[in-house]
């Protein structure tokens, strides 16, 4: 509103002029709309069902749906046993803490103790809802989820690994029903069913409780002592053995992967149990090349932090940083790849101090088109 000089009375402005903008083609302001930082448009798109239903628009799902675009709302997201409705995130970009609130109705309607958020890849989480046998997919961004039934009655299950790609995702996990050994199971959204296939007792070992690591279609394994790396066709169901020689003296040993790019090995190196050391390898024509290791002050307090019980520890990987944790600590070892140098991500201001254990983080990077 501006004021005209003669009269003193308000006028409506030119350029803000409602039977203008009324009339702007439906196209244009899908164009101008998609132009808004994503972060911006996330909190307009509240305002208006409209705007709101602008976010599957072809302009702004083009914009939108790029790496570079996806990358900056990356976060850290931390679970926890205590933590029913919402997570803490840690904003790799701004370096700031937020909160993530579930707002997905089969989600708000578990019993307690709550959903328990068990993997996350490419912008989808995977919940298992209690009493109710079944899992539940969800994109935050789309606002979008699905319900999966479990493949059997009376299943008990371990081991879930969530897997995206473009094409849809997978769901892996070892399961068991009515006394049987465990099996593998493949759940494919495509084509809404699951695949079971051949044991793993003899594959994996027992207490085997680590995530897999998805790398050119097959899902690797650490096995429990004598250390081995296994892998799982997603497709054939097959199991095989990796050849490679691990590095000697290893305590524990963990698998991180670049997307398809790199397969990375993180370990414990010592004896008797217990280490001494924290090296880093890259798996290059079949052979593990050392390329780093933690600086023994870091080195020292994360041993003292998992006190030994190394089936607490796990590796992922996260927007150029591979990141070490342990389930028993509300912290994470981060090795910044770019600039060679291992650093700690300090502990969210909002945990309470009697929390002790059950911490669990994960790489989140929200993709509008990850499809449910």
């Amino acid at each position: 509103m501006v004021k005209d000089k003669s009269s003193q009375s308000p006028v409506t402005s030119p350029e803000m002029d409602p039977g203008i903008w009324s009339q702007l083609p439906e196209v244009l302001l899908e164009r101008i709309l998609s132009f808004l930082p994503l972060k911006n448009f996330l909190s307009l798109r509240s305002t208006c069902k409209h705007f709101k239903s602008l976010i599957f628009s072809p302009p702004f799902i083009s914009k939108h749906s790029s790496p570079s675009s996806c990358s900056s709302l990356s976060s850290f997201l931390l679970s926890h046993p205590h933590f029913h409705y919402y997570y803490p995130l840690y904003d790799t970009i701004l370096k700031t803490w937020r909160t993530l609130p579930l707002s997905v109705s089969p989600l708000l309607s578990c019993a307690p103790p709550g959903p328990h958020l068990l993997s996350v890849s490419h912008g989808l989480l995977c919940f298992s809802l209690p009493n109710s046998s079944s899992f539940l997919v969800y994109n935050l961004l789309a606002r979008s989820s699905r319900v999966v039934e479990f493949p059997e009655h009376n299943f008990a299950f371990e081991l879930l690994t969530l897997v995206s790609s473009p094409n849809g995702y997978k769901l892996f996990m070892l399961g068991s029903s009515s006394g049987s050994s465990n099996k593998a199971f493949v759940y494919d959204s495509r084509l809404h069913l699951w695949h079971q296939f051949n044991k793993v007792d003899s594959v994996l070992g027992d207490n085997f409780l680590q995530e897999g690591v998805s790398y050119h279609g097959y899902l690797y394994f650490t096995t429990p002592e004598p250390f081995s790396i296994v892998c799982f066709d997603l497709e054939s169901g097959k199991w095989e053995k990796l050849m490679t020689e691990l590095p000697g003296e290893l305590t524990f040993a963990r698998l991180v992967s670049k997307g398809d790019e790199k397969l990375l090995l993180i370990a414990g190196i010592g004896q008797h149990g217990i280490s001494r050391e924290l090296k880093l390898w890259e798996l290059n024509e079949g052979n593990w090349v050392e390329i780093e290791r933690v600086p023994q002050t870091m080195c020292r307090k994360f041993m003292s932090i998992c006190y030994h019980n190394y089936e607490h520890v796990y590796a992922f990987w996260h927007q150029g940083l591979i990141c070490l944790c342990c389930y028993t600590w509300p912290e994470i070892l981060y090795y910044k790849v770019s600039r060679g140098s291992w650093h700690w991500l300090p502990k969210c201001p909002s945990l309470p101090e009697k929390w002790s254990c059950g911490f669990r983080w994960f790489s989140f990077i929200p993709k509008l088109r990850a499809s449910v």
